[in-house]
């Protein structure tokens, strides 16, 4: 080890040792917090009165913050998050409810031109076709996370954004309940997406979320749509690669057309030659060189505009895959690798910003950068660059 890495490992090793626990940010009392959001609220565009009728009756909800840390899209292994998101149960309801609001669906894609499976797929995926909106109060969520939570601005951000949908849209406060992170409706819209996206789509006078499937159905059109969906296209296609593949090139910045990926001899899970129409895609390994490949497409990064989560993004287009008669992926999931916990990941983080590698935040939330980061690695040991972090990898990084 060389000196300059010797002493990024005595620091950090300072900075995560359990002397400085506690030694953080200390959170003011969230009476102050409230007085203090009041002096910036006007600049939301919040109105006195608004906040006068709210703003007191917000109270501190401390569990919230510990929720905020488990988020399954990120907790979970792929495979265990994909099983329960695209379950049998789920499929055989999605097609049931696309049938049965079929003539709903086709206006919306003649409107917006996003197929009907997709929005029955997020609908699943989000509150379990209509069963679960969630029943944290949206200011009580949203004001706890703004005061104690890791994304402090971005939290505020949406609760001025609450405020503004109360104080403008015919929204009944009763009603105005969600997830422990703010979102809501049926399609869990957070309240900036709601300002942004929502659409009265029956023309009744209210964009209705809650309790209208025509507003929440065409809004999440709408939104996919602005996010740049393109009608025609797929999502991502499951693929089978050849024996000493370069690995590399699941960086996701490597984007090649699929006339370029055939001639890899990268084919169809099933071994057939892919004889796709799309103009590029990246490939995509969520677990490893052991697990599924894919050639993810255009509308896969549109979709992450929706849930920023590739296991959440995964699932809503496998799941679509399958409410519309598409078969099970091929290959199988690495089951036998044990599931990282959060110490784990922060972990492998830690030990490869002190080989000098830059994984980003040390949050346990592995993403595109520590996936690099690892790649980087990998390449530089002699191993797969598959960006794939498990107990293995955990061991030679050690």
């Amino acid at each position: 080890m060389t000196v300059l890495k010797y002493i990024k490992l005595v620091v950090l090793c300072l900075l995560f040792s359990p002397l400085y626990a506690g030694k953080g940010e200390v959170l003011a009392d969230f009476s102050v917090w409230k007085s203090e959001f009041r002096e910036v609220a006007g600049d939301c565009g919040i109105s006195s009165d608004t906040l006068d009728k709210y703003l007191d009756n917000i109270s501190l909800q401390k569990r919230l913050i510990k929720v905020s840390k488990r988020q399954p899209e990120f907790s979970k292994p792929i495979w265990s998050y994909v099983d329960s998101a695209v379950s049998s149960k789920r499929i055989r309801k999605g097609r049931k409810l696309l049938a049965k609001h079929s003539d709903l669906l086709k206006k919306i894609t003649e409107q917006y031109g996003v197929s009907g499976e997709y929005i029955i797929a997020i609908w699943g995926l989000e509150t379990g076709y209509g069963s679960n909106f969630g029943r944290s109060s949206i200011l009580n969520a949203l004001a706890t996370l703004a005061y104690g939570s890791t994304r402090k601005e971005f939290f505020q951000k949406e609760l001025c954004a609450a405020f503004r949908l109360l104080q403008n849209e015919k929204i009944d406060e009763s009603q105005f309940k969600g997830s422990w992170a703010g979102a809501m409706g049926h399609m869990q819209f957070m309240p900036s997406t709601f300002e942004k996206y929502a659409v009265d789509f029956d023309n009744d006078g209210r964009k209705d979320l809650w309790n209208n499937l025509s507003d929440s159905f065409a809004s999440a059109a709408n939104y996919l749509k602005d996010s740049g969906w393109d009608m025609g296209r797929d999502w991502a296609v499951e693929v089978k690669l050849p024996e000493k593949f370069a690995l590399s090139l699941s960086e996701p910045t490597t984007w090649l057309t699929v006339k370029e990926w055939a001639d890899l001899d990268v084919t169809y899970a099933d071994g057939r030659p892919l004889n796709l129409d799309e103009e590029d895609a990246r490939l995509y390994l969520p677990a490893g060189r052991q697990g599924p490949a894919f050639l993810s497409f255009r509308n896969f990064q549109v979709l992450k505009e929706y849930n920023n989560s590739e296991s959440y993004v995964l699932s809503v287009g496998y799941l679509a895959h399958r409410i519309r008669g598409g078969h099970e992926l091929v290959s199988e999931w690495p089951r036998k690798d044990e599931a990282l916990s959060l110490t784990q990941k922060k972990d492998v983080q830690f030990l490869l910003t002190v080989l000098g590698y830059e994984p980003g935040a040390i949050d346990g939330r592995v993403g595109d950068n520590t996936r690099q980061a690892l790649r980087n690695w990998q390449g530089d040991i002699g191993v797969p660059q598959d960006g794939y972090i498990n107990e293995d990898v955990m061991i030679l990084l050690k």
